[in-house]
């Protein structure tokens, strides 16, 4: 109202008067307008931008199988050993006919023992860790044991020696480390042997043959992809067996038992 006044005081047509405050009003909308505008954007600007949050993925660490050494496929090698602990303890039993006469025990122990050198082959099935399949081995050498003792009086000697054995094998392993396999064995095996008795009067030889089993342990550790090296013990019982020897007016009866234990090292070549 002032400003009117002073419109008309001065004068001015109230047409004018009216234009001026039609003017005024619309600058005052603008100027509200403009400062509600700009106290919404210092509220923005006093908060600051605030990024959206997005969760970590998470992944599951990767767990690598331990490495496992192949020992599948087939092998052949060969090994030197020994031949030691016989228990074939000596008796001789004196028959005429069929009637025993004197029975002579605990006369000595004819143990073997000597150098052996044998070859084998097998082959070998692998399911993880676990090694298993057969092997075939033959074996020789200078294998033998004897005893001297008085037989009624004459000086005697019983001397047992083994010519050759040959062997069927399971083998079952577990493959410790890559590179390192340890196993156990059972089989089968047969023997070839020769029992002799010396006296004054001379010597008689009789061979014989003998089956029975092995038990067995052992180590084996690859040199490269195709050639490994191992060491193995192993018990033979060959069982009992009754060799007869004639001196002409009786017959002696000795009853050998060539039981004996090998250890052996020796190199494997696979293919």
């Amino acid at each position: 109202k002032t400003m009117i006044h002073t419109f008309r005081s001065k004068g001015i047509p109230c047409e004018s008067e009216s234009k001026a405050f039609g003017m005024m009003r619309h600058t005052s909308f603008l100027a509200m307008c403009a400062l509600g505008i700009l106290s919404g954007a210092s509220g923005a600007l006093a908060g600051g931008y605030t990024a959206p949050t997005v969760d970590p993925v998470v992944t599951a660490p990767v767990v690598e199988a331990a490495p496992v050494g192949d020992w599948a496929g087939g092998y052949a090698g060969g090994s030197i050993g020994y031949s030691f602990g016989g228990d074939d303890e000596i008796g001789l039993d004196r028959y005429v006919g069929d009637t025993l006469i004197e029975r002579n025990t605990d006369l000595g122990q004819a143990d073997m023992k000597g150098v052996t050198a044998g070859l084998h082959a097998g082959y070998r099935w692998q399911r993880d860790n676990w090694v298993f399949g057969p092997e075939l081995w033959v074996e020789s050498g200078s294998v033998d044991g004897s005893d001297s003792f008085l037989l009624d009086g004459e000086s005697t000697e019983v001397e047992s020696s083994l010519n050759y054995a040959v062997g069927l094998q399971l083998k079952t392993g577990y493959v410790v480390n890559p590179q390192t396999l340890v196993y156990g064995t059972v089989g089968a095996v047969y023997g070839d042997f020769d029992y002799e008795l010396k006296t004054a009067d001379g010597s008689e030889t009789i061979g014989f043959e003998e089956s029975g089993y092995t038990l067995g342990l052992g180590v084996e550790r690859k040199v490269r992809d195709n050639l490994s090296v191992f060491a193995e013990w192993q018990y033979r019982d060959f069982g009992k067996t009754d060799v007869e020897f004639d001196d002409g007016t009786s017959t002696l009866v000795s009853n050998a038992t060539p039981e004996h234990h090998n250890i052996k090292v020796g190199v494997n070549f696979s293919f």
